[in-house]
């Protein structure tokens, strides 16, 4: 049997990182329970500098560095080539929106490139795409 496929974003990442971050407790929960179930992980490289900025900027090097090596370490990087860039770049000039990210944009083609239907993330963007967010007490 495959394991299931969850895209993992960066308000996800950062929840499991931040004790103080009010979704701490389900990211570490729901992170556990992948670990546990043997879920696929995956992520691009877009989230990684995205994330990898967030920690620095707001809990430190140290923290950000640590996530880096004992967290991501646990997802597959999907590596954004230029056409899922520019497709990316294109859904975000046409959404047009002020909060939604150009990294969002590039997670959602990324996700129907690699057929990846799942996502770990604390952002409902994802959810108005069409994408299933994955919550706590999912059972497969």
């Amino acid at each position: 049997m495959e394991s299931e496929r969850v895209f993992v974003d960066t308000s996800a990442f950062y929840a499991l990182m931040d004790r103080s971050d009010n979704n701490y407790e389900q990211a570490a929960g729901l992170w556990k329970y992948f670990l546990e179930k043997d879920f696929y992980l995956t992520t691009s490289n877009y989230v990684i500098v995205e994330t990898l900025a967030l920690l620095q900027s707001r809990l430190g090097f140290e923290a950000a560095n640590l996530w880096y090596r004992n967290v991501l370490s646990l997802a597959e990087v999907l590596w954004i080539e230029g056409s899922i860039h520019n497709l990316a770049y294109e859904l975000w000039l046409s959404l047009g929106r002020r909060k939604l990210s150009l990294v969002d944009c590039v997670s959602f083609v990324t996700m129907r490139h690699y057929k990846v239907e799942k996502v770990f993330v604390f952002d409902r963007h994802f959810e108005e795409q069409g994408f299933e967010i994955v919550s706590e007490g999912t059972e497969s």
